[in-house]
């Protein structure tokens, strides 16, 4: 199964959706994955970005199931 991956901002410009499907099994095979879709541009932009599965922070490691959802949220700026 695929887990669901929302991209917003800066993040969606990069890889070009707002959202996709992964097969990937942790948040380091996800971020391999989209910067392989969007290249270096991607990469870069996701170093700065905030990785949350099904609402929490994840660390890289962090296994995927097919039940997640995976949000990746750049930066905010602004008060």
């Amino acid at each position: 199964m695929s887990v669901r991956v929302r991209l917003f901002a800066a993040a969606a410009e990069t890889v070009g959706a707002t959202e996709v499907r992964s097969e990937a099994g942790t948040v380091t095979e996800l971020i391999s994955e989209l910067t392989a879709r969007g290249g270096p541009e991607v990469e870069k932009v996701l170093g700065r970005c905030s990785i949350l599965v099904d609402g929490r922070r994840a660390a890289p490691t962090q296994p995927l199931t097919g039940q997640a959802t995976v949000d990746v949220l750049p930066p905010f700026a602004g008060g």
